[in-house]
């Protein structure tokens, strides 16, 4: 017989590298927790053998007695196809020829007492639409990506030194079809367009997308997940999602996903006793349940699971390109007591409330991912003063990018509620975030959370009649993007959305139309343009060689003032901020040099909405004590009025 030719050989090769298979180093990575890439494994595969195509299936049930797959392609037959199971580490495997893309199936998992469990796939790329549930086959393979550009510049970028401003956005609640659907959904790909536009138009340089990986209740907003590997099918499949991404990349504008470790849904076909045990979730339910949220919580002492949740953030960053994520309810996994009652909880072996295997799975986590992606973002939510959350890991650190200052959301929040006549009386609220600023890398938050459960939208939490409303959120606004720490606002914030927001309806996009919204509109995409064009604004965030108080200590007449400066000490920029709705004519700043300080902008301007009360484009200073300065200038500063210079 003749020998092969090169051909043939070659088709041979790929026959072979099409072909999915679990080898015994598989397992024993799953089983050690560092098989960073086991989803390539577990999960519905595409896979030829013997010259068949068909799906390779393979799924984590180490206490049952059987498993078999069922779907659409055995017409939900019991019987037809059992698995495999592989050693001792409780694989269990199949090939089924012939079977392609988008048919839906589940795992059927006989317990050893004989309970019939029925399961969606834990690795699943694909689900069909809620109010189903079952898992759906799909070849994520396929994209052709065109963002090699934005992913070779994004390695090189140290975020720290870098604007960054992070739109907040629920897809399904952004903006929704006329076209009568029930949902009216945008679909990803429509919603690209649109969302692209946007947010260039604006100017942010980063866009967090809530409720993408799989859930089965709308009102969870995507935080009770089901599918951790699955993006979201009310939008979409797969390829649909990573076309959103490589839109969004081809313009420059990153992509952040919120991602849940904290805990899990208990929904019959999710995680939950997956095969009659407790193998995702600790078995104690003092340690494996969330008694205020009806949730799971995740085991991290355990390897495998640690290996699911670590090769899940791997996944989004390597398959769908993913720029970082939002880690949710960090402080409830880092604290065994968070929201329990006494004899709720079970302290460490030290005696403790810290979560020893929570510590070390951010640890892990974070090591793994920030090496494999360096110019990744992992965002802690984390609300309370656990020490280095942005720390190194030698040093003891948990390893984050990025922490949300929730201390400065909540004193921003409280102070701009009140009263300006009171406001004098909690004049520290509003300066004490600095004080702590260079404990970490922060992010301040204004998100969706500060605008639900009855606690109004941003614009009417603000006093006084609608007019004053939008000139104390002007100035609240310019506030936070002259502090210290990246930007983040929630969809709608940027133009005075007026009601509470709800995942059920769109936006009220209808009071773009209004002229205070437009005004707060244009406002806002004013001060993205000034954060993103100069440095001093974002280059030098966490620590004070970035930022230098004027006068903090003005109590009486509720003024602040600040400047933000950079290493090359040129361009600074100096804000003033008046909290009241008095004129203060003839104020006096002290400033650091004699020279001219030239107006960025003024929010009393008409155009956004204000009274049109008139600052000086340009005003040079005189040699005059002031403020702890030998330099000072003069001029009117219109009631609730933020004026930003230049020099």
């Amino acid at each position: 017989m003749a020998g092969k030719t090169v051909k043939q050989k070659k088709e041979e090769q790929k026959k072979e590298e099409n072909k999915v298979f679990i080898s015994e180093a598989d397992q024993y990575l799953f089983a050690q927790g560092t098989h960073y890439d086991i989803y390539k494994k577990l999960g519905a595969h595409p896979s030829t053998e013997d010259g068949v195509k068909g799906m390779y299936f393979a799924v984590w049930a180490p206490n049952a007695a059987s498993v078999h797959v069922i779907g659409t392609f055995n017409d939900w037959n019991e019987e037809s196809h059992p698995m495999e199971k592989l050693g001792p580490g409780g694989i269990h495997k199949i090939f089924i020829p012939g079977v392609g893309e988008n048919e839906m199936y589940k795992y059927l998992i006989q317990t050893p007492a004989g309970e019939k469990l029925y399961k969606a796939d834990p690795f699943a790329n694909y689900t069909e639409m809620r109010p189903g549930n079952a898992s759906k086959t799909f070849d994520i393979t396929k994209f052709k990506w065109s963002d090699d550009a934005w992913m070779k510049a994004r390695n090189g970028k140290d975020y720290n030194k870098e604007p960054m401003a992070i739109y907040e956005c629920h897809i399904g609640s952004w903006m929704k079809h006329p076209d009568g659907t029930e949902d009216g959904f945008y679909n990803y790909r429509e919603f690209a367009g649109r969302i692209v536009e946007y947010l260039k138009e604006m100017q942010y340089t980063h866009i967090e997308l809530m409720g993408i990986a799989e859930y089965p209740f709308d009102g969870s907003w995507g935080y009770q997940v089901t599918g951790y590997y699955a993006p979201t099918s009310r939008h979409g499949n797969p390829e649909d999602f990573m076309y959103l991404v490589n839109e969004l990349h081809r313009n420059k504008i990153g992509v952040i996903l919120d991602w849940v470790p904290a805990h899990f849904a208990t929904d019959a076909h999710g995680l939950g006793r997956f095969d009659g045990e407790c193998i995702f979730e600790h078995p104690d339910p003092r340690l494996g349940e969330h008694p205020d949220w009806g949730t799971k919580i995740f085991n991290y002492g355990k390897t495998e699971v640690k290996n699911f949740l670590i090769a899940n953030v791997l996944f989004w960053a390597r398959e769908y390109h993913v720029d970082g994520i939002r880690v949710d309810a960090v402080a409830s996994m880092l604290y065994l007591d968070y929201g329990k009652q006494d004899g709720q909880w079970v302290p460490n072996k030290y005696g403790g409330n810290k979560n020893l295997e929570a510590i070390e799975f951010f640890k892990h986590m974070n090591s793994v991912i920030l090496g494999s992606f360096p110019g990744f973002l992992t965002i802690a939510e984390e609300s309370t003063a656990w020490p280095m959350v942005t720390g190194n890991i030698e040093e003891d650190g948990l390893g984050f990018s990025f922490k949300w200052n929730m201390g400065w959301m909540h004193d921003f929040c409280d102070y701009m509620k009140l009263d300006p006549l009171f406001r004098k009386n909690n004049h520290y609220a509003m300066t004490f975030a600095m004080s702590y600023n260079s404990s970490e890398n922060y992010i301040l938050p204004l998100s969706h959370d500060e605008v639900v459960h009855l606690k109004c939208s941003m614009v009417n939490k603000m006093p006084g009649y609608p007019i004053d409303k939008y000139a104390n959120l002007r100035v609240g606004y310019s506030y936070m993007f002259g502090h210290a720490g990246k930007k983040l606002l929630f969809m709608g914030q940027d133009f005075g959305q007026e009601r509470e927001w709800s995942e059920a309806r769109e936006l009220d996009w209808f009071l773009l139309g209004e002229e205070l919204n437009r005004g707060m509109h244009d406002y806002v995409k004013e001060l993205l343009r000034l954060y993103r064009k100069y440095p001093a604004m974002y280059s030098i965030d966490n620590d004070w060689n970035g930022f230098e108080w004027l006068s903090a200590d003005d109590a009486e007449r509720s003024i602040y003032s600040f400047f933000r400066k950079d290493e090359t000490g040129k361009n600074n920029i100096l804000f003033v901020l008046n909290m009241t709705p008095m004129m203060r004519e003839g104020f006096k700043v002290g400033v650091p040099k004699k020279k001219k300080y030239k107006l960025l902008l003024n929010s009393d301007e008409k155009r956004f909405g204000g009274f049109g009360n008139e600052i000086p484009a340009e005003i040079t200073a005189v040699r005059e004590k002031c403020d702890f300065k030998d330099y000072a200038i003069t001029f009117d500063l219109p009631p609730l009025t933020a004026a930003i210079f230049i020099f």
